[in-house]
Formats: C-alpha cells, sequence, structure tokens
C-alpha cells in the first residue's frame, strides 16, 4: 500500500466551493449507512499558526524562552504538561485582551469554512481534538465562524482556570498522563458512543485531519488520515510508510471525504472494511495500550513514536535528580 494517497488533478478542481456544492447534494442522495465522525487538530490545521505561541509570545514568556521550552519537549528533558504549565503560567493579561492579538494575527485555513458547512449538510459530527485550552478554541470559532456555525463543533481539549484580571492561567488537564490530554482515548471514546448509539451496532468509520508529530496518538485511531503537506506529521507518514491523504487546504478534504463516502456505499453497503481502510488504525486498536506495544514499534523504536504514542511505557521524560532539584 503506497505511503500516500494522492488525488488526481481532476480532485482539486471538484473542491472549488460551486463544486463542493454538487457534491453535497450527491452525497445527500446517498443516504449512506456508515456513520462518519470527523477530528481535526486546531493549531496549524485549521488556523495556521498556533494559538498558544501567539500569546507567549505577545503576553507571557516571550518567543525566545518558548522555543527554549519546546525543545525541552522534544529532547525528553520535560513533559508537554510541565512544560505547558509553565507557558500558560507565563501569562498576565487579562482573557480579553490576550484574544486581540490572536484575532489580528491569527488566519483561517480558506476553505473550512466551506467544508464545515458540508459537514453540517451531510450531518458529519466535526470535532476540534486540541491539547490547548478549550475557552480560547472556542473564543476563536465563535468570532472566525460565527456563533452559530461555531456551535456545531464539539471542542475536546483542555479546561482552564484563567482569573479576571489575567494574573493567572492554569490549564485544567483532561486527563492525568504527561501529555495532560490523551487524544487517542479521546477519539475511542467517540467511537464507543456512536457504535452504542448506532442502531446496528456499525462501528463508525473516523477521519482524523492534523498537521504535526503530536497528533500521533489521535492518528492512530483513524480509519482516514489527512495531513497538511509539508509539514511534521506528513515526513512522519512517509518515514513509517503510514497510509494518508496529503492536503493543502480543507477544499480538498470535502471532495476526498464526499469520494469516500460514495466508495463506501458502494463496496460496503454501510458494513465491513471502510474503502480508504488504514490497516495499521486497526492493528493500533487491537494491540496498543498503556503496557503493550505492537512488536514493528518494538522492533524499530523512534523517539518521537515512543514519546507521543505510548508515554506510559517509552517515556522520554527525565526528572530531576535530588541534587538537580536543591540546585534549582
Amino acid at each position: 500500500m503506497p505511503a500516500a494517497i494522492t488525488p488526481p488533478p481532476s480532485i482539486k478542481e471538484l473542491a472549488v466551493p460551486k463544486t463542493s456544492m454538487m457534491a453535497t447534494q450527491s452525497v445527500d442522495m446517498l443516504n449512506t449507512k456508515r456513520k462518519i465522525i470527523c477530528f481535526s487538530d486546531f493549531d496549524g490545521t485549521i488556523f495556521m499558526q498556533d494559538t498558544g505561541h501567539i500569546l507567549f509570545d505577545a503576553h507571557g514568556c516571550g518567543s525566545q524562552r518558548r522555543e527554549v521550552l519546546d525543545e525541552q519537549i522534544k529532547t525528553g528533558e520535560r513533559s508537554f504538561r510541565e512544560v505547558s504549565e509553565e507557558m500558560w503560567g507565563s501569562l498576565n493579561v487579562p482573557f480579553e485582551d490576550g484574544f486581540e492579538v490572536m484575532e489580528k494575527t491569527l488566519e483561517i485555513d480558506p476553505d473550512f469554512q466551506v467544508f464545515h458547512k458540508f459537514c453540517i449538510a451531510n450531518k458529519i459530527p466535526f470535532n476540534v481534538i486540541s491539547a490547548g485550552l478549550k475557552p480560547i478554541l472556542r473564543k476563536v470559532l465563535d468570532t472566525f465562524l460565527g456563533e452559530e456555525d461555531s456551535a456545531h463543533i464539539e471542542i475536546v481539549a483542555n479546561d482552564a482556570q484563567i482569573t479576571e484580571d489575567g494574573s493567572e492561567w492554569k490549564p485544567i488537564w483532561r486527563h492525568d498522563t504527561e501529555l495532560g490530554h490523551d487524544k487517542a482515548l479521546s477519539i475511542a471514546e467517540a467511537r464507543d458512543e456512536a457504535k452504542l448509539k448506532s442502531e446496528d451496532g456499525t462501528i463508525p468509520l473516523i477521519v482524523f485531519i492534523g498537521d504535526g508529530v503530536s497528533d500521533l496518538p489521535a492518528a492512530r485511531q483513524a480509519d482516514v488520515l489527512f495531513a497538511r503537506r509539508g509539514l511534521r506529521l506528513e515526513e512522519y507518514c512517509v518515514e513509517n510508510k503510514i497510509p494518508y491523504i496529503g492536503f493543502d487546504t480543507f477544499a480538498e478534504i470535502q471532495a476526498e471525504v464526499a469520494k469516500i463516502m460514495i466508495e463506501d456505499e458502494k463496496k460496503t453497503g454501510g458494513a465491513g472494511k471502510p474503502a480508504r481502510f488504514n490497516p495499521r488504525a486497526n492493528l493500533w486498536r487491537r494491540v496498543s495500550s498503556k503496557t503493550a506495544v505492537p512488536q514493528y514499534i518494538a522492533a524499530t523504536p523512534s523517539k518521537e513514536e515512543k514519546m507521543f504514542l505510548w508515554p506510559n511505557a517509552f517515556s522520554e521524560y527525565k526528572p530531576k535528580t535530588i541534587t538537580e532539584s536543591v540546585a534549582a
């Protein structure tokens, strides 16, 4: 199976808004049996910039310190959760004042709004899944999409306590892990819930959209994986021969999802393996856990894969020794 599924040139033509509406109508007429659920990363995927980075650089630790802290995560010197708490704790700005710089700086994917309307029209639940803070993500979506459309998006992220004067920003983590939010667990829970609600017990088709290596925990749960072209998630998929579909804008995702719905209905009649089945997704589901690690990972270990996919089994986090703690 090829590492990437590259759409033919005609797909980009199909992805323009006018044709997208035609695709929406044809999919509506299919009345597909299988439930499709979309999960998407937020920073770098729906929006081109990172919301937290904008805040930290303007009102917190600053870009130089942030880059040092980012490097500490990459090397495993400190956990993502510990570093994030320092970054958020460095902020000293009221929420609304902090949002002003985000509103001026953020750029939304030019075709996301059309894709989101496509999901609404076809009753495809769209979920944002993020390591960020839910109040910030909701405010951004309300502002850029409008509250009516934003209300259709479920946000699966960490919560936060932010004082009125902005003197304290404290993440409220979803899970008690080094990452703070186990994205894989969140998607697995959503799949199980959708299966329970299904009249015939059909397992929903999970679509995940992301850009970075930190999306790997969620990506391993996906049947169909979209990776933004030219960024780390795509590079990782190529390096490890993980099937994915590259994209530049959400228009390409819309055209591909419409095709997948049609193909899946024709090949499965709403049951069985989806047409764009990702074999690694099913393998991960069967064998991955906090203590069990697939043999192919153990045989060819990667620091990034170990750190993000099985943090409890392969932690790269190096806690300080007593001597180091006293010296600090």
